[in-house]
């Protein structure tokens, strides 16, 4: 097999798993990120708090969704995708994915926790009561332990290695739950309603709600990528602060 060039674009993109790289990259990405998640937050809560109709059943209290909805899709999503890098470090001792699995594990537990906050907040005025055990929030109140165990067990282990290994093999038997969560509403009775918004059919909800939600689960995915990749920053610097170039970064002595 014919080795990269290092000039070769495939040679440049994988360079940077290499910490110091990805530190010297994200370091410039990350301001744009952020700022792109505040500008889309503004905008896509200023079209559903202001634009968006009344729901004609729900009334007021439905604009909660728009909060709601994208910190569910997300803190799902977040764990997948811990689950995958968690996975990597597993089976090629990477150290750059067991670093991203880390620090995916606040930003999804808060999402999670978003999501079953708000969810309290809109159950109140639609169900009459803030926490009934229905089969999504359950599972999405498992969802947030997972991740709290994640972390927690990664705290608890001083070698970085085993405490990696250890939770990384936890995010993979835990990524079971996520299609519980996803598919709970069709697998049980539940007060949770079906999917206004799938791939199969057109949506059931008016253009500016469905323009507010798509414009806030931007909002979420940017802010959720710039927050886990500063903190995967953070993890980079703690861990090689033993190496030259950290040292030449903070200033500290040999």
């Amino acid at each position: 097999m014919q080795a990269l060039n290092p000039t070769t674009p495939g040679f440049r993109l994988f360079r940077y798993a290499a910490p110091a790289e990805f530190y010297r990259l994200t370091g410039r990405i990350i301001p744009f990120i952020a700022v792109l998640a505040a500008l889309l937050a503004v905008a896509g809560l200023y079209v559903g708090f202001f634009i968006a109709p009344t729901d004609a059943q729900q009334g007021e209290a439905y604009r909660i969704m728009f909060i709601h909805v994208p910190a569910a899709w997300m803190g799902m999503f977040i764990y997948v995708v811990m689950a995958f890098w968690a996975a990597l470090g597993l089976v090629f001792n990477t150290r750059m994915s067991a670093i991203m699995a880390s620090a995916l594990a606040p930003t999804g537990a808060l999402m999670s926790f978003l999501a079953l906050w708000t969810g309290a907040l809109w159950g109140r005025p639609a169900w009459g009561a803030y926490w009934v055990w229905d089969a999504r929030m359950t599972s999405t109140l498992l969802l947030l332990f997972l991740y709290m165990g994640f972390m927690a067990l990664h705290s608890a282990i001083d070698d970085v290695r085993r405490a990696d290994r250890a939770a990384g093999l936890l995010a993979l038997v835990g990524v079971v739950n996520v299609p519980i969560i996803y598919f709970s509403v069709q697998w049980w009775n539940s007060l949770h309603q079906g999917s206004s918004i799938t791939l199969g059919r057109a949506p059931t909800i008016a253009t500016p709600m469905l323009a507010a939600m798509g414009i806030m689960a931007l909002a979420f995915w940017a802010y959720c990528i710039a927050a886990a990749l500063a903190r995967a920053r953070a993890i980079v610097l703690e861990r090689e602060r033993g190496t030259e170039w950290v040292r030449a970064l903070t200033g500290a002595s040999a």
